[in-house]
């Protein structure tokens, strides 16, 4: 079943391919760590951390920890929706200084 903030993880990896990004989701099981973000991602060398929500909801008091500790570090922290998805776009497109390499769309994806 596909939820809504699967939805949101799918576009926001197809704008992260469709820029060439390395990412990869963590695990947080076993030896992983709870409360750590969505994506990770590294971009001109710069440490990307991608919580994704659907709709209103917002990250858990852990996440926000998580995502205040990156910041804190030197990394880069988004929180995305449907909303605010063209966020990423537009930081992609700053860091690199280019557009996608290929076509992306939330509509019926």
């Amino acid at each position: 079943m596909t939820t809504p903030e699967s939805k949101v993880k799918k576009y926001v990896t197809k704008i992260l391919d469709a820029h060439n990004v390395y990412y990869f989701f963590p695990a947080t099981h076993g030896y992983g760590r709870s409360g750590v973000p969505d994506i990770i991602a590294c971009v001109n060398s710069k440490f990307v951390a991608i919580e994704t929500k659907a709709g209103n909801n917002q990250p858990t008091a852990l996440q926000f920890k998580n995502l205040r500790d990156i910041t804190k570090a030197g990394g880069i922290t988004f929180i995305i929706n449907e909303d605010n998805i063209n966020l990423i776009k537009e930081f992609l497109t700053k860091e690199q200084g280019t557009g996608a390499t290929s076509d992306y769309s939330l509509e019926g994806k």
